[in-house]
């Protein structure tokens, strides 16, 4: 094996001044590239096809060391490794603990910057980063998002919850917002928890007694559940995105999550929650409030009213996608479109073309059944008349 020394390296390194391959011996080359930088290279062989793996440049790496890094990849190569392979394995794998490292105050200064050209003027951003330095930073901003589970959301969440429910509620959302584009650029492996649902056995009995509140927020909660919707979705609900006749509701792509336009069809129950609130209309929001739409925390409240304030109005979502997976032999995909999640370009195609649509229209209609039906353990009793 011929060996170049180090004076012939510094020798090569000052001098050459043509690309060109110098050996050592054994795949070991000095390489000057065009321009005249200078790197080691180990040429070698496997799976009967030659590879050039790069070994560092000259002079930060000489050739002691240049030396020592090529005899651990021909280790490699004596127990059937490519050494090419596995660096990239290796790079691949400190890059996802990089990412995975992310705080969540990093992700969440991430999410602002990227949205923040969408927003009107700079007055969101402002407001998402003073609720979060106020609420949300101190205890856990310094966390890996990775490390953030439901019981580190609600420590957040719980000091604010009485005194400050409308806060609580966009802290919560916006704490959502950063984890779920987290999990979606890798910074995150799973999502968190969901926050509690009602399991779709006791819907039945929760809705008899939500029915038997005649709030407003009553009907926007009893809506939510029998469309699948998102709360934001509901409460901003406009007369004119209702077709009576077609019953359906038209959420637009504006106000979706997706961006998507989505249509959302309508069961007698929802129709007849739609009709009842015809009767009272106050202004152009299908449910109103003082001055426009129902309060955000409105459907909170009903929650606690109702003796439920461990649930969470998306956890009905949860409630009914386990219902369709369980309890029906509707296809995924149908409830997924149902709760307006995206589930693929063939899928989407369907869907757009409308038969998709009429399967949703079906499982909806069965899920507004089976919320409306008598509660499990329940009979029904008839009434007597006279003596």
């Amino acid at each position: 094996m011929a060996r170049i020394t180090d004076r012939l390296v510094a020798k090569t390194a000052a001098t050459a001044t043509q690309p060109g391959m110098y050996a050592d011996g054994n795949g070991l080359y000095l390489r000057v590239a065009p321009g005249g930088s200078k790197s080691w290279i180990l040429r070698y062989r496997h799976s009967g096809r030659r590879h050039d793996i790069g070994l560092g440049p000259y002079p930060l790496i000489g050739l002691a060391d240049a030396r020592q890094r090529a005899n651990q990849r021909r280790r490699l190569l004596v127990d059937g490794i490519d050494p090419l392979s596995e660096r990239r394995a290796q790079r691949a794998a400190a890059a996802v603990e990089r990412i995975k490292a992310i705080t969540l105050r990093q992700a969440a200064e991430s999410y602002i910057d990227t949205h923040a050209a969408g927003w009107r003027g700079g007055k969101q951003a402002a407001q998402w980063r003073h609720s979060l330095t106020a609420y949300v930073f101190p205890l856990l901003g310094e966390l890996p998002v990775q490390a953030i589970d439901t019981a580190a959301v609600l420590s957040v969440l719980e000091p604010i919850w009485k005194t400050k429910t409308e806060t609580a509620t966009r802290v919560r959302e916006r704490i959502e917002a950063v984890l779920n584009a987290a999990t979606a650029g890798g910074s995150r492996v799973q999502r968190v928890s969901h926050f509690p649902a009602l399991p779709y056995p006791e819907i039945a009995a929760f809705m008899a007694e939500l029915r038997a509140d005649t709030s407003i927020a009553a009907r926007a909660l009893e809506f939510l559940i029998l469309t699948a919707a998102r709360s934001s979705e509901v409460l901003q609900a406009r007369w004119d995105e209702i077709d009576l006749p077609s019953r359906l509701w038209t959420v637009p792509a504006e106000r979706a999550k997706s961006g998507r336009e989505h249509r959302v069809p309508l069961s007698d129950a929802a129709m007849a929650i739609v009709q009842a609130m015809a009767k009272i209309r106050l202004n152009d929001h299908v449910f109103p409030g003082r001055g426009g739409a129902a309060s955000r925390t409105s459907m909170f409240e009903q929650l606690r009213k109702l003796g439920r304030a461990d649930l969470t109005t998306h956890g009905f979502r949860s409630t009914f996608r386990d219902w369709a997976a369980e309890r029906t032999n509707f296809p995924a995909e149908v409830a997924e479109m149902a709760l307006a999640h995206a589930v693929g370009d063939k899928v989407e195609a369907a869907y757009r073309r409308g038969d998709l649509f009429q399967k949703r229209r079906q499982i909806m209609d069965a899920w507004a059944r089976f919320c409306i039906a008598a509660p499990t353990g329940s009979a029904v009793v008839p009434i007597r008349r006279g003596g």
